[in-house]
Formats: C-alpha cells, structure tokens, sequence
C-alpha cells in the first residue's frame, strides 16, 4: 500500500489488528463479574467480523489471550478458556459457511489438549476459504515469538551472514499473514501491550476511549474512515 497523495484517501486497511481491551472495566463499571465482560466482548468480536467483511478489509488479527494474561487469577483464566472452548464450537461453522478463514497464533504448548485439538480443526476446516481470515493472536507475546524464531535459526545452524529481515518474518507466527496497516486499541490505553512488535514497524497506531464489548459497527467504520484520511511515508517523504 503507497501513502495518499494529492488529498486522496487510502483504501481500507488491508490488515487490521485490534487489541480489544476494557472488559473488565466494562463489567465493574455495571457491578458484574469479569466473566460477564468477556461474554459481552464475544459478542463484539462477531460485529466486528461483519463490519470488516463489509468494508473490504482482507485480514483482522484479534488480541484475545497474551502470553502474560497467564498471570490472572485462576478462576478468570479458567472461564476465559471457557468461552473459548464455545467460541470454537459454536462459531468456527457460521464463519466457515461465510467463506471465513480463520488462523490461530501463539504459543499452543499451554493450552489444554482439547483447546488445541478445537484449533486444529478450526485451521483445517476453514483453510481454504477465500473471505476474510480472522486471525486469533492466543497465548500469545510478540517478544516470546521474536525469541522463538531465533532459537529456530540458532537450531537451522543459519550463517549469521545469512540472517536478514525476510528470514526473521519466515519464523514468526505470522509468516504468511501480511504485516497489519492499522493497529487499533481499545479502551483509552495507549500502548501495545507486547502485540505484533515485529510486524508492526509501520503500522498506524489508533487508540479510542470505546470500552472493547461496546464496540459495534459504527465504531469499525469510524475507525476505518479516520485511517483512510492519513498519509503513510514508510519513512520517506
């Protein structure tokens, strides 16, 4: 994608990643469990799935669980696998029979067997799907990615000379995933929270004050309108 020129607007966002924050605000402000937050962020994660199909983004990457998101109480862990246990049940066939594709990138090792099993089936049944492919960023820190990839090529016995740009990307999660044009936060936090730090190098930065499980449609146009308004250089002029 070039910068606009001569007051043009940009296309959409060929590839949008959303770190959806605010759950746990949303619930407390209401005097409600956690859980009951991340329930209603479910639900704005299928708003937003229709909203970027219908503006012609090609990629939407989902912050859902971090590497540290770990370090929760147990309990809370406990009911967020939960609803992801039914989110791969219950939603993975309607995206299918939308054309959806959908990918899963993290660190898989700790998730519970039948969490990886639900992945697997997931990936496979959706592969070759030509829509939209929704990618689920799960158990997921960019730093432990970056890490990863260079104990592969430490592993590979790669030249040091060899060693570039393009071969660090082949080893990440997102090898073949375009890097993300627009990143977006929820919640009125500005910061990326050990997401996509790699991939994100030129990406736009947006940050809105919308708790995540208010998020609807209006808000992806909103956001997508104020993207196409921007210049993008790539560090030229």
């Amino acid at each position: 994608m070039i910068a606009a020129a001569g007051g043009e607007l940009l296309p959409p966002p060929n590839h949008l990643a959303i770190i959806m924050d605010g759950n746990g605000r949303w619930a407390s402000a209401r005097g409600l469990p956690r859980v009951a937050g991340h329930r209603k962020g479910a639900e704005a994660v299928r708003a937003a799935i229709r909203a970027a199909e219908k503006l012609g983004i090609r990629y939407l990457t989902l912050y859902s669980f971090s590497s540290e998101n770990w370090k929760r109480p147990a309990d809370e862990v406990d009911d967020l696998m939960g609803l992801l246990r039914l989110y791969l049940k219950r939603e993975i066939k309607e995206l299918h029979q939308n054309g959806v594709r959908v990918r899963i990138i993290g660190n898989r090792a700790r998730l519970a067997p039948d969490i990886q099993t639900l992945i697997q089936d997931a990936e496979k049944m959706t592969a070759g799907n030509p829509g939209l492919t929704v990618v689920i960023a799960l158990s997921y820190g960019a730093r432990e990615e970056i890490v990863l990839a260079v104990k592969d090529m430490l592993a590979a016995g790669l030249d040091p000379a060899s060693i570039d740009e393009a071969a660090i990307s082949r080893r990440l999660f997102t090898t073949d995933i375009p890097d993300p044009d627009l990143i977006l936060r929820t919640s009125g936090e500005q910061r990326l929270s050990n997401f996509l730090l790699w991939q994100s190098a030129y990406s736009e930065l947006m940050f809105i004050d919308t708790l995540w499980p208010d998020f609807g449609e209006a808000d992806m146009e909103r956001v997508v309108s104020d993207y196409r308004k921007r210049e993008r250089r790539y560090g030229g002029r």
